[in-house]
């Protein structure tokens, strides 16, 4: 299977105003982020609020640009593309914001919001009537939603209209941030069987931005998990819920509310808060909130190393040499 998307080196940096006592600078709220996303996969981005997972996809969707490093779609090169030229991509590459009701206008008919898509493309000929039917079909409703409003449909119904919206110029990537936010669980059920219904149908690529591992471990294939804006570890999904490699991957399993029974995972708790991208920790970004944490980590940044279905970056994976030595 061939790579839709690749990621090498990315980095969005944002200006900084300064304050009384500080000069303007610059942060780097994604830093030097590399991974694939093949055809017809799903691919999960994880990681705490602030952890740049949300900056990355919007990237990669034309809403932010990416400083350095490489954006490919399709082996075209998408960082630093104008507007124009990156308009005619918005049919392939779109976003599925995560406050479904809220990115919904509320002067706009269902129709009106789903059919938009195909007015702001210019495509004037499609008939718009059959098209908000085939769409609501799509995803579930029946057509008379064609003639409600976002305050009349409750929030599962307005995800399914998001995506209805989202998949209306039958893209090629789907990229879908938080979800299942806010939804009881078992709509949240519902959802995620309809994008993988609707990726089997259409061969649709999806890159899911989520703090929820139930979600990742339902419908992803590999899976990135993200810290102070750096991948920490990625590979294959099964293998990483398996036997997580970073400690941090392994603290965000352990606090799940919904625990794999399978999975034989060591207790590890998050110390404190992260730390602000400002001021990052040196060595081992991570290092200051690790329980397994030695000298090494706050002086020696870790490098990429191999691990049974995919890569990490620790000095002492996971504990697991740590604790076998204090055992």
């Amino acid at each position: 299977m061939s790579a839709l998307l690749e990621i090498r080196d990315v980095v969005v940096r944002f200006r900084v105003r300064g304050g009384v006592f500080s000069s303007a600078g610059s942060i780097d709220a994604v830093s030097g982020v590399s991974l694939d996303v093949e055809e017809g996969k799903t691919y999960g981005i994880v990681g705490e609020s602030g952890s740049g997972k949300t900056t990355l996809a919007r990237a990669v969707a034309g809403l932010h640009h990416a400083s350095e490093g490489s954006i490919l779609y399709r082996g075209q090169e998408l960082r630093g593309l104008a507007e124009g030229a990156f308009r005619p991509l918005r049919r392939e590459i779109v976003m599925m914001f995560q406050d479904p009701i809220g990115s919904l206008s509320p002067r706009l008919s269902v129709k009106s919001l789903i059919t938009e898509p195909f007015r702001i493309q210019g495509m004037r000929e499609r008939d718009l009537d059959g098209e908000a039917r085939r769409l609501l079909a799509m995803v579930g409703l029946p057509p008379e939603f064609a003639a409600r409003y976002p305050y009349q449909i409750s929030g599962g119904q307005a995800r399914r209209v998001g995506v209805a919206r989202a998949l209306a110029l039958s893209p090629k990537l789907l990229i879908a941030d938080e979800p299942t936010a806010g939804l009881d669980v078992s709509i949240q059920g519902e959802m995620l069987n309809l994008l993988a219904r609707l990726q089997d149908e259409l061969g649709l690529a999806i890159m899911i931005i989520t703090h929820n591992l139930n979600v990742v471990r339902h419908i992803t294939d590999r899976v990135g998990i993200m810290y102070l804006g750096k991948l920490v570890e990625e590979g294959e999904t099964e293998a990483v819920f398996a036997k997580p490699q970073h400690p941090y991957t392994l603290a965000l399993l352990a606090a799940n509310p919904e625990p794999d029974p399978d999975a034989q995972l060591m207790r590890v708790e998050l110390q404190g808060e992260p730390p602000s991208i400002l001021r990052r920790p040196k060595g081992c970004e991570f290092h200051t909130r690790c329980p397994f944490a030695q000298p090494r980590c706050a002086t020696e940044v870790p490098r990429w190393q191999a691990a049974k279905g995919g890569a990490h970056r620790c000095h002492f994976p996971a504990g697991w040499d740590t604790a076998a030595a204090a055992s």
